[in-house]
């Protein structure tokens, strides 16, 4: 597992944790708040256009019932838009156990502490595509 960090600037408590889905890549700062998130400076509900997307986005947040105590600030780069969906999930629960270490237990209970390991299987020469 990555190393994660907690920061404190000008009074301010941040949990870090970053996720990681296919190619997407997701870093994830969680501060206490109000519950907003926003993902590449935009909200979620902007960035993400589909519902199952929002959904898996803040799947960890209503798994613990702290959907209105953290505000999720998150950079997303690589793949697409469901791995980013992916990453984001892991991210967001990895700040969570950060945060609140006793919600490990009921995050792994989830399985939302899993990375899926899962990868785009290359192509091979020879052939028109990676198993055909």
């Amino acid at each position: 597992m990555a190393t994660h960090k907690t920061t404190t600037v000008h009074g301010k408590t941040f949990y870090w944790g970053t996720g990681r889905r296919k190619t997407s890549v997701a870093r994830v700062r969680l501060t206490p708040g109000t519950g907003e998130i926003t993902v590449n400076g935009r909200p979620a509900n902007e960035f993400f256009r589909l519902d199952l997307h929002r959904q898996l986005a803040r799947s960890p947040l209503q798994a613990t019932a702290r959907l209105n105590v953290y505000n999720v600030l998150a950079q997303v780069d690589g793949g697409g838009i469901t791995g980013q969906a992916g990453a984001l999930t892991l991210g967001i629960a990895r700040a969570l156990v950060e945060a609140e270490p006793d919600l490990e237990v009921e995050l792994r209970a989830k399985g939302l502490l899993t990375r899926d390991a899962r990868m785009v299987e290359r192509k091979k020469y020879a052939q028109a595509g990676a198993r055909r």
